[in-house]
């Protein structure tokens, strides 16, 4: 049986196959690993030669993509028979990633979500004990912080060159960020225009620098001298700054959830799922391995090894994570965390919201002008998915 998995775990997960093998005798896994940068390419000509494997690690912005070609097994059946996938248990933002149409095309993996990377000590030198829920509470603070550590120095770090930060603002809203069932761009709504004008609000007022991730010389060092205060980042960062930073930093820094605009606010439903292939000549044997590396004790151990988040909350239970206080704020954040638009064309869509972003960001676009050319350009992208929907409809 072959299993598929990109970068890091792809290199870890080859040492959870055997006892895998032990619980299975006569069940062979072979693991290739693949790199990130290459998979996606790898899936789709795998894809097209009849050469997929039995099992895969998906991206969760690739499921759609792949369950529109119809390569992926329907797992709903596997899922309802099942002893040990409990849907139930994992948090609901991040199964729903994998439904597409009402069909379960992937069981979650391990997740991902933005929070706030933040310097408590200069919040409370600011006059704050506490961090932000809402966006006034933010709004107050990043004023506060730049009036205190002056013009050299800024109160947030939002990289024009990410799309996350302006994505996570846009996911807090009421609007869909596309809309009639993904056919049209939905960014010139009010929602979104709010969420653009606050982010473009945070370079007026100076409180964040108009910088791309690669002017900032090192990411941890700027923030342990207090070039900014708050950034916006993924699980990875504790690691990273528990590394990094010199031990009399240590307790100079917390993670908390994103504030909303009326209080606590949404945030990003990313990570990795594992798929069947309908091509796969070992389903059985594949669900099998597929329910292993989700049982809360391998998921565990997954964790161990990785330092990747698990979706399911019992897992948060042990003292591994249980007693992390970097990591509660990403326990609490995942119970808020929404997809994306689940259309194939979506990578493509959040660049040019990334690029148009920036262009307001340098004051070349309004923020008028910036969604209307966003919208012009997601309708292109989706112009093929509108014909299909339509061909579809149009069938007996």
């Amino acid at each position: 049986m072959t299993f598929w998995a990109m970068g890091r775990e792809g290199e870890v997960v080859t040492e959870l196959m055997p006892e895998f093998e032990r619980l299975h005798p006569g069940t062979k896994v072979v693991v290739q690993q693949l790199p990130w940068s290459a998979a996606h390419e790898k899936l789709l000509t795998a894809f097209a030669g009849d050469a997929t494997p039995d099992v895969a690690q998906l991206g969760n912005t690739w499921i759609p993509e792949m369950a529109a070609l119809r390569a992926l097994e329907p797992l709903q059946p596997y899922i309802a028979a099942s002893s040990v996938i409990a849907q139930a248990d994992y948090f609901p933002g991040i199964w729903d990633t994998n439904v597409m149409d009402a069909a379960v095309y992937g069981v979650p993996w391990y997740v991902d979500t933005r929070v706030l990377f933040y310097r408590k000590d200069l919040l409370a030198q600011a006059g704050f004990n506490a961090p932000p829920i809402t966006w006034d509470d933010w709004r107050r603070m990043l004023a506060a912080i730049k009036a205190k550590v002056g013009a050299e120095r800024y109160a947030v770090l939002l990289p024009v060159n990410e799309f996350d930060p302006l994505l996570v603002l846009g996911l807090q809203q009421s609007a869909p960020l596309l809309r009639e069932d993904g056919r049209w761009g939905n960014f010139r709504s009010a929602d979104f225009r709010r969420a653009l004008s606050f982010y473009r609000e945070m370079f007026e007022r100076a409180w964040a620098p108009p910088m791309t991730n690669n002017q900032i010389a090192n990411l941890w060092t700027e923030f342990g001298r207090g070039y900014f205060s708050f950034y916006i980042s993924g699980p990875w960062n504790i690691g990273e700054f528990k590394r990094r930073l010199p031990p009399e930093q240590q307790a100079n820094w917390m993670t908390a959830p994103m504030p909303g605009p009326d209080g606590p606010g949404r945030s990003t439903a990313g990570g990795a799922s594992l798929v069947v292939f309908k091509a796969s000549k070992h389903k059985q044997q594949a669900w099998q391995l597929v329910e292993y590396l989700s049982s809360p004790a391998v998921q565990a151990r997954f964790h161990a090894l990785t330092g990747n988040l698990p979706p399911r909350r019992s897992v948060w239970e042990t003292p591994a994570l249980a007693n992390d206080v970097y990591a509660q704020a990403f326990r609490a954040q995942l119970e808020r965390a929404v997809a994306t638009p689940k259309v194939p064309e979506w990578e493509r869509i959040a660049t040019e919201m990334q690029l148009l972003a920036a262009e307001v960001v340098h004051g070349k676009l309004s923020v008028d002008a910036a969604v209307q050319e966003l919208d012009r350009r997601v309708d292109a992208f989706l112009e093929k998915r509108r014909w299909m929907l339509t061909r579809g409809a149009a069938k007996p």
